[in-house]
């Protein structure tokens, strides 16, 4: 109950529940500890959390660290009332991140920030975060969660991720071997991933269709549910890949600003990536999204991934043993192109074809 005079006052009158706090820390401390791995051994609950480079198995190592959010998809998730599976987003957008250069993802941190805390929703967010967290073989090794009234309203919240991981010196990706010839291969994604949501939600509204509604594209799930299909990990294969064969030369992992922006920062400035449009396996949800909010081939390029989460450069010789050994980790791969001479100035990614929307 509030206090009407000055005396008195608490921090819950103030609209922070410690209480509910210390309940969520409980509830989340079986999911914190499933994520042990070689080098992650502590509990949650002290100043910071620990971890054994010498004991994950590691040498000579160079750190590699990444952070990143969910963006909008979080306001699906919160109007949808889905909150189990956006934790697996958080992981999968700087894991992946961390894969491309090599790096084997060793822990995790995450920052959650509310209006009103609950619990149960707080633990389900938690345990999405450490259900990415055993996909992708790093540990959970702490966090932190602001209750935060009067900056966020209602049931808003926001969410952060923080990765480090670990390469033997000299390993790292990109290799500095990419040459003109060399194959573009694409790992299929699980749908929008997590980047594009501003788009997808005024695209929705245009649609006049609720979050629990069929999906127009996916009738046996809900349109919230749909949409929420969490960012493919791809962690695990791509590392068996890399540790298998030893071919492959440089990774891009597919988010906010698509094929242009993200596969010319892997790539020399005398290299372009040709990417042949009819080689992509176009999910059914970017053909509804293109059509619905009559958006261009070359915007749905820049701002989604199509149907592709991973780009990977390997040699033509070694195109096929790269293909075979992701395929049998269960990867869906495509033979998207190749790597073209640029000239001064010219686009980093040149298209042929037509995407399949």
């Amino acid at each position: 109950m509030s206090q009407s005079g000055r005396n008195g006052l608490t921090y819950s009158d103030a609209g922070v529940d410690i209480d509910a706090g210390n309940l969520m820390v409980e509830k989340i401390k079986p999911a914190v500890k499933s994520t042990r791995r070689p080098g992650a051994d502590g509990e949650i609950g002290g100043f910071g959390g620990l971890f054994d480079l010498k004991a994950a198995g590691f040498t000579d190592p160079v750190l590699v660290a990444a952070n990143d959010g969910v963006g909008t998809k979080l306001k699906i998730a919160i109007d949808a009332g889905i909150h189990d599976t956006v934790g697996i987003d958080l992981v999968a957008m700087c894991v992946n991140d961390l894969v491309v250069q090599g790096a084997e993802p060793l822990f995790f941190l995450d920052y959650f920030a509310t209006g009103k805390l609950d619990p149960d929703q707080g633990a389900a967010i938690v345990g999405g975060i450490a259900a990415g967290c055993l996909e992708a073989g790093c540990a959970l090794i702490g966090g932190e969660t602001a209750e935060m009234p009067g900056m966020y309203k209602g049931g808003d919240y926001d969410l952060a991720g923080f990765a480090v991981g670990a390469a033997e010196r000299g390993q790292l990706l990109p290799a500095g071997d990419i040459a003109e010839g060399d194959v573009i291969l694409g790992l299929a994604s699980s749908g929008v991933h997590s980047n594009g949501f501003s788009l997808v939600r005024k695209i929705v509204t245009l649609s006049g269709l609720d979050w629990d509604a069929p999906a127009p594209f996916a009738s046996e799930m809900t349109l919230g549910a749909a949409l929420l299909t969490p960012t493919r990990i791809y962690v695990k294969p791509l590392l068996k890949a890399i540790r298998e064969t030893g071919a492959l030369k440089a990774l891009a992992h597919i988010t906010g600003g698509g094929f242009p922006e993200n596969i010319p920062r892997v790539l020399p400035k005398h290299l372009a990536a040709e990417i042949d449009l009819d080689s992509i396996t176009v999910p059914a949800v970017f053909s509804w999204l293109a059509a619905t909010g009559g958006v261009a081939q070359n915007e749905m390029l820049r701002t989604f991934n199509c149907g592709v989460g991973m780009i990977v450069v390997v040699s033509a010789e070694n195109a096929d043993v790269v293909t075979a050994a992701l395929e049998a980790e269960g990867e869906t791969v495509a033979r998207l192109g190749r790597m073209v001479a640029r000239e001064d100035g010219a686009a980093g990614t040149i298209y042929k074809g037509k995407l399949g929307l």
